[in-house]
């Protein structure tokens, strides 16, 4: 497929990507709900997911939402174990994880969407005042790279393997620490620098890419991202560095009392427009949805 850079002054087309699965239907039918109050219509969004929840999420689907399954998504050779909740057979790989196969899922989002920019927004995000993404997200003919210099510090075990993983794959040195922070709850990738990975990661391995990442077992999408666009395109991935995130967030797993909730969206800042908790919480959406409705 021919990717072609976006002239300088011209606009982009955005959409948005959001892999979901059945217990975060709640929270993904509220994100749709705040997409379509606060996103222009022109954007685009896409729902991944398997295809034993299509009939769930068919009824999240109209005419700017659009929802993809997993198994067209991702490789025939990659195929759901039986009774496993928590992996997929690969006849390339070893056995792939849940978690591995969404950064896959997210990699290979680009093939199967149009736009020159894709956002990506988990279900448990809301938006909650608006958002222009052309307006927001581009500066002098350059898309938003969000890159939090110095925020990972060495000792966080997991995050130090995902760039370990990452400058194996990209064949680059190694991050040094602490390292920028590449990862969110809304990320902007060109699609053009996404085909320009596939090719990267095939010419260095010899081998299509997807088998090249079902092979890794600690990855993060957004660092591998995030790692090619600063030592491999540089320049060329045709970015600008944004170093503050657009939203709020509680990463936390604390089921949260109806003050500690109000006290978290207390600290929301004038120029945030969206709300990230956790699902990993177990925070029913319906106990802070009315909350999020009445941010200002």
């Amino acid at each position: 497929m021919k990717i072609t850079s976006q002239p300088p002054g011209s606009e982009y087309s955005f959409c948005l990507i959001t892999p979901s699965y059945a217990p975060d239907f709640e929270r993904c039918q509220f994100l749709c709900y705040t997409v379509d109050k606060f996103i222009p219509s022109s954007t685009k969004h896409y729902i991944i997911v398997a295809r034993k929840d299509l009939s769930m999420f068919q009824s999240l689907q109209n005419n700017r939402t659009e929802i993809l399954v997993v198994e067209e998504v991702i490789p025939r050779w990659i195929k759901r174990i039986p009774f496993v909740k928590n992996g997929w057979f690969s006849f390339k790989s070893p056995p792939i994880s849940n978690w591995l196969l969404q950064q896959i899922i997210k990699l290979s989002a680009a093939k199967f969407v149009s736009e020159d920019v894709l956002m990506f927004v988990d279900s448990d995000v809301a938006f909650v005042r608006p958002l222009n993404p052309q307006e927001r997200f581009v500066k002098d003919g350059k898309i938003r790279f969000y890159r939090e210099p110095n925020s990972i510090p060495r000792l966080w075990e997991s995050h130090y393997s995902w760039y370990k993983t990452a400058s194996q794959l990209l064949i680059t040195p190694m991050m040094d620490f602490p390292a920028p922070n590449y990862i969110g709850d809304l990320i902007t990738w060109k699609r053009d620098n996404i085909f320009k990975l596939y090719e990267h990661l095939e010419k260095v391995s010899g081998r299509y890419w997807v088998e090249t990442i079902s092979n890794t077992w600690n990855l993060s999408e957004y660092i591998l991202y995030g790692m090619f666009c600063d030592y491999i395109l540089a320049h060329e991935a045709n970015h600008y560095i944004d170093e503050t995130y657009p939203g709020l967030r509680y990463f936390g797993t604390e089921n949260l009392s109806e003050q500690q909730i109000k006290d978290f969206l207390s600290e929301i800042e004038p120029d945030y427009v969206t709300v990230m908790i956790s699902a990993k919480a177990g925070i029913p959406i319906k106990r802070y949805q009315k909350l999020l409705e009445n941010i200002n």
